[in-house]
């Protein structure tokens, strides 16, 4: 069974950092894409930042400069790094994954449990 194992949330002052972790658990040909989300109270759900499985980044205006992504092939795992967290950064954070797991003509979306970030002011 495949799924995303989260980690790396927390409580952090404004103009912290933290690092979030995802890593992709079971067994899979490979991944197309990884990404993170988030969604505040009241909110839609957002993206904050993806990468492909080319290294190809992208980013939300809101985050550029202050968030990376980053990951791991040999361990299937992506990190987001966050710096100079702002209140509005408070969030829960999803991970989110491309996967074939075969067949790499069908690709599944899986989304982590979510990790909480909040950022006091």
């Amino acid at each position: 069974q495949v799924q995303l194992v989260e980690s790396g949330g927390g409580l952090v002052q404004a103009g912290g950092s933290l690092r979030l972790s995802c890593s992709v658990s079971g067994i899979i040909a490979s991944i197309n894409a990884m990404g993170w989300y988030r969604q505040a109270p009241g909110k839609a759900r957002e993206l904050v930042a993806a990468i492909s499985s080319g290294g190809v980044d992208n980013y939300a205006d809101s985050v550029k400069g202050r968030f990376t992504i980053s990951k791991d092939n040999a361990k299937n795992t992506v990190y987001l790094r966050m710096n100079s967290l702002k209140p509005e950064d408070t969030a829960v954070y999803y991970c989110h994954a491309d996967i074939v797991i075969r067949d790499p003509q069908n690709v599944y979306e899986y989304w982590g449990q979510g990790t909480q970030v909040t950022v006091s002011s």
